[in-house]
């Protein structure tokens, strides 16, 4: 695929990398961006070969400004129209069937603190900054993702008061799942993809669809679910399959 707005590159070990590539505006999530980025996760997932995804940003300033003000201001009416109608992107990456890593670069604001709080797992760096802006600008989002993340409370916090989270905080919070230095932060994005690669796909993507399923549940309907998955689609294979190497190595007693 042609693409004007991202980079897509797949790296040995089954991991997926896209960049956001606007970085003349911080990376700022225009419509075209985020339609080039729901097709090419389309792309992935349909893609065995790849495991797991990678997203970061050009530019050593921001992972991404947020929304394309610029590009906001001047739509049609029409053009509104068709941009709310994307705001599916947001639920797909989210449910995406692959784990998702966002090597987050830089300042991560306002939609982009939507796509952050999205994705399964992310690493930030000292420059890592984030900051859930919509309610400054009279607007609502993240009240879906950030609290899955974060919690109730630390979510009402920054929700409602729009600050700047830095990353320092992001890790001490749950908001960033590892800080690294900014040299070492797409290696260590891309080594935690080929990490997850290893393992049974089926698993990992299973796993995944479970946890999301389960919000909302009962405790115990989570259990239920669990076993339900062993018995139906992720009934395990036969030991010496899936323990081949241990028996391999350690021997049958």
């Amino acid at each position: 695929m042609d693409f004007k707005n991202i980079l897509v590159e797949s790296v040995e070990g089954g991991v997926g990398v896209v960049t956001l590539n606007r970085p003349q505006v911080l990376n700022a999530l225009s419509l075209a961006l985020k339609r080039e980025l729901d097709e090419a996760l389309t792309s992935m997932e349909n893609n065995p070969e790849i495991r797991a995804v990678v997203i970061t940003g050009a530019g050593e300033k921001a992972f991404s400004a947020g929304a394309d003000i610029h590009e906001m201001a001047s739509q049609t009416p029409e053009e509104s129209v068709r941009r709310d109608e994307h705001k599916n992107f947001f639920w797909h990456l989210a449910n995406l069937k692959l784990p998702t890593i966002g090597a987050i670069n830089g300042l991560a604001y306002g939609g982009a603190a939507l796509l952050s709080s999205s994705l399964d797992i992310r690493i930030g760096c000292e420059r890592t900054r984030f900051r859930f802006l919509a309610a400054q600008y009279g607007r609502l989002n993240s009240t879906w993702t950030l609290p899955v993340v974060v919690g109730w409370a630390r979510a009402k916090e920054l929700l409602y008061t729009a600050r700047v989270i830095e990353a320092q905080e992001a890790f001490q919070i749950g908001l960033l799942n590892k800080l690294v230095p900014s040299g070492q932060l797409l290696e260590a994005a891309v080594e935690m993809g080929r990490q997850i690669a290893k393992n049974v796909p089926a698993c990992v993507q299973g796993a995944k669809a479970l946890l999301h399923a389960d919000i909302g549940r009962s405790w115990h309907a989570m259990q239920l679910a669990e076993e339900e998955a062993l018995m139906t689609d992720l009934k395990p294979g036969p030991v010496e399959v899936g323990f081949a190497e241990f028996l391999a190595r350690k021997g049958r007693k």
